[in-house]
């Protein structure tokens, strides 16, 4: 009898992980290209609170990373360090997210000298609106958001290489600025 209750046990447990994947792999295909950005506030490396709607009027690139000072996503980190002129140039500015902590951030920033700002969503609320949460574990996929003035989603990579992303950034939103 014990183990038909643990088989039991199991089987809820595997529904609601099958649930879960089911359920962020379809919040991820209901974001495209031309819709509302999900509007979010949240913390700053150094625990101000960053609201969304704070940018309208100017081009934001949101770029999800799944933790922070791990090899690949400190690449990503300082080639938008390295490159962030190109986006500022462009009238951009750049945030970078992951459900790291406020503390994680701030050391993370601190250590690579980074020049633009992380936000940290240790509730992965934001990660869960923008359907870059991987299933199961409690971290972001790697994916850039390119918002417009007017908030809306203008482009989605979902194929990030950390080490180009920063330099297709800046080239995409002078196109989009062109209409292009």
């Amino acid at each position: 009898m014990k183990k038909v209750a643990i088989l039991v046990v199991v089987v809820l447990a595997l529904g609601f992980a099958a649930n879960s994947i089911w359920t962020d792999s379809a919040q991820a295909a209901k974001l495209k290209v031309g819709d509302p950005a999900p509007l979010f506030t949240a913390q700053t490396q150094d625990g101000k609170t960053f609201d969304l709607k704070s940018r309208k009027g100017s081009w934001t690139v949101l770029y999800f990373y799944p933790k922070a000072d791990t090899p690949g996503c400190t690449k990503e980190a300082c080639s938008f360090r390295d490159d962030i002129q190109k986006i500022r140039d462009e009238g951009a500015e750049v945030y970078g997210i992951s459900a790291d902590t406020v503390k994680d951030q701030k050391a993370f920033h601190g250590k690579y000298k980074l020049n633009f700002t992380l936000l940290a969503d240790p509730k992965v609320e934001v990660v869960s609106r923008y359907g870059t949460k991987m299933p199961i574990v409690k971290m972001s996929k790697r994916w850039t958001f390119i918002v417009g003035p007017d908030l809306t989603i203008r482009d989605i990579e979902r194929d990030v290489d950390p080490l180009l992303d920063a330099k297709r950034v800046a080239k995409e939103i002078g196109e989009l600025k062109k209409g292009g």
